[in-house]
């Protein structure tokens, strides 16, 4: 099952993962609330403005670096997509985390501020140059 088809719906939150792994990691120790995925928030760019500080305040760039370009975890901003670069698998991936290193922040984060956050990456322009096939190809 694809992060997308998982993540359909109306409400405020994605479905649980249809595969759960031993390596998802509960940020806060709690993991998120069942539900289905809609956008919170429109996509705008006061929305990505947001996000962007919300990246920076919540340590994101602790892992994806400054700008989202990658460093301990992958770039956000390179065009390349292990699990669905949608809004809605975005939102999926720090919603309900991913196996072997990114946790779960639906516990902890609002859909308001994931919605933000999946607007600021989504603003992120690949550049030309980026050595690697993509992963959604």
């Amino acid at each position: 099952m694809t992060p997308g088809a998982a993540a359909q719906g109306t409400g405020n939150a994605p479905a649980l993962p249809a595969i759960r792994y031993d390596q998802h990691v509960w940020a806060g120790g709690q993991p998120p609330p069942a539900g289905t995925w809609a956008r919170p928030t429109p996509a705008t760019q006061e929305t990505s403005k947001q996000g962007e500080q919300f990246f920076s305040s919540f340590n994101c760039d602790g892992c994806h670096a400054s700008g989202a370009v990658g460093a301990v975890g992958p770039s956000l901003a390179d065009g390349r997509w292990r699990y669905g670069g949608t809004d809605a698998a975005i939102f999926y991936s720090i919603f309900y985390g991913r196996p072997r290193g990114m946790p779960a922040f639906g516990g902890l984060l609002p859909a308001e501020v994931i919605g933000s956050l999946v607007s600021y990456i989504r603003s992120l322009e690949p550049r030309g140059d980026v050595a690697t096939v993509r992963w959604d190809q």
